[in-house]
């Protein structure tokens, strides 16, 4: 009987530490990129993606927020994998105000959204074709969030 309740208590706090985001994820075209909607726009406009990656810039409008995203392939907790290649840029256009002291430059922000027609902009003096995205969900992603970090041992442990 001790054995069965040490396994339960066990269970109960894994299972307590593990968090995802509560992405709908059903009708996401998990093979869609933003090079895919460069490529062929009139194809994938109104397609659902799950995108994510790094905040480059954060514009708000009158009624709406203009996030500027680094895109990265994403990990099966739908975080952005930074060690990865980068997938190009795209922008996010969410309903309503975020706050640009918490939506900071660098931060990592995960979305699932409708792709919408892709607008030009500027890098430097170069013109880019931005993909779209009309965010649904967006998960701002804090330092260690979403990271299982379990560890068993004798020793010594060193962290930045």
């Amino acid at each position: 009987m001790l054995k069965i309740f040490l396994v339960l208590i066990l269970t109960s706090v894994l299972l307590s530490c593990a968090s995802t985001p509560s992405f709908d994820v059903s009708d996401v075209d998990r093979a869609l990129t933003p090079a895919d909607v460069i490529d062929k726009p009139e194809l994938k406009l109104g397609k659902i993606a799950l995108w994510g990656g790094t905040i480059l810039g954060l514009k708000n409008l009158k009624e709406s927020t203009q996030i500027e995203m680094l895109a990265y392939p994403l990990d099966s907790s739908h975080r952005p994998r930074l060690e990865e290649k980068t997938l190009g840029r795209f922008i996010i256009q969410h309903q309503g105000y975020l706050e640009p002291e918490v939506f900071t430059q660098g931060k990592q922000l995960s979305v699932v959204g409708e792709v919408g027609q892709s607008v030009t902009g500027k890098i430097g003096d170069s013109d880019y074709t931005y993909p779209l995205i009309y965010s649904r969900n967006i998960r701002l992603w804090t330092r260690g969030a979403g990271r299982t970090n379990f560890q068993f041992g004798i020793g010594i442990h060193l962290s930045n």
